[in-house]
């Protein structure tokens, strides 16, 4: 099965201020990370499942992209109804809890 994978506004803004944040745009290294980012986010499409949940979170998953020394979160919904995955979030692991 096949998932449509959509961003909400906040995970588009999010995605933006990383971009900015890493300095992506002149580092091949940054931009190189951020591609995979964006990669594991366009993967959500098939099997978005096989990801861990949000801990004390109902109907929330994660996906765990790990940097050099950091955990980045995308908060995600499935909606089976759908087909849709819901990409809600982008956090860094030090970020208070979602």
């Amino acid at each position: 099965m096949v998932y449509r994978v959509e961003l909400t506004n906040r995970a588009i803004r999010d995605m933006a201020r990383l971009y900015e944040a890493i300095n992506a745009r002149s580092s091949r290294a940054a931009s190189d990370w951020f591609n995979s980012l964006e990669t594991a986010i366009l993967a959500l499409e098939s099997q978005p499942n096989r990801h861990p949940t949000v801990p004390d979170r109902t109907g929330l998953r994660q996906i765990l992209h790990p940097s050099r020394s950091y955990v980045y979160h995308v908060i995600f919904k499935i909606d089976d109804r759908t087909q849709t995955v819901n990409v809600l979030h982008i956090r860094h692991s030090s970020q208070k809890p979602f």
